[in-house]
């Protein structure tokens, strides 16, 4: 037979059969390409439980935060210590008043443990003030109370010269304003006469002491004010007011 001779019915035959043999074949179990299993591959992609063990006996957490602080570098929080008669914050009727040494006051107020006073709180207050406490206060503030009386001023023992107090007082011009007469010997610089002196006060104490103000045996008033050396009795004036 020659291949002209092949039907067509027997050629769709032999296309068919190649096809079939160029196919690769599958397994019947449902296993893909790469996949022995289809099963094996669905529970490989679904997450699986992560069982998780409990911590072994004798862990300490506050042991384990504070080796973790010291690591990072962190400062760990100070240890409050809690006062004498204090028992987690909590405060004691017995417990010196203002948690403070003996010898505060009273009305210093309460302190906390924690070193601030809370007597700004309405609540705390009220827990252990009364009205018959604070009368009681009241009442021994007025007895301690001391009303101290005026004394007369000391007085200056012996003659210490004049006064320039009572002088400044006496007298009421401007400085400057001539009072007293002056020779022309008077009228030279007192630069060098006032340099003797301290201070302008020394210099008026002397200067009333040695016959001023009418006089001036020793320069220091030229223009006859009545004051020495630039002394100003204007301060001791003003004080009186």
């Amino acid at each position: 037979m020659s291949r002209n001779s092949i039907g067509p019915v027997a050629g769709a035959a032999l296309a068919a059969l190649l096809l079939t043999a160029c196919t690769p074949s599958t397994q019947s179990s449902g296993s893909g390409v790469g996949f022995q299993d289809y099963n094996a591959y669905v529970r490989g992609a679904q997450p699986q439980p992560v069982t998780v063990a409990p911590p072994a006996a004798g862990f300490d957490p506050a042991a384990a935060s504070a080796a973790i602080d010291r690591a990072s570098g962190v400062t760990p929080p100070p240890v409050v210590t809690p006062l004498p008669g204090t028992d987690a914050g909590i405060i004691s009727d017995n417990r010196p008043r203002g948690g403070a040494p003996a010898g505060i006051q009273e009305e210093s107020g309460e302190v906390s443990h924690a070193g601030i006073s809370d007597e700004q709180d309405f609540t705390a207050v009220a827990a252990r003030e009364t009205i018959e406490s604070d009368a009681e206060r009241i009442a021994r503030n007025r007895a301690d109370y001391v009303v101290v009386q005026p004394k007369d001023l000391p007085q200056r023992p012996g003659d210490t010269g004049p006064n320039i107090v009572e002088f400044a007082l006496a007298t009421n011009h401007a400085p400057g304003v001539q009072m007293y007469k002056r020779s022309g010997l008077g009228s030279r610089d007192s630069s060098s006469a006032c340099a003797k002196f301290a201070s302008p006060d020394l210099a008026q104490q002397e200067f009333l002491a040695k016959g001023g103000p009418e006089r001036d045996r020793m320069g220091v008033d030229p223009d006859g004010d009545g004051f020495a050396c630039a002394w100003d009795p204007r301060p001791f004036r003003t004080a009186l007011q």
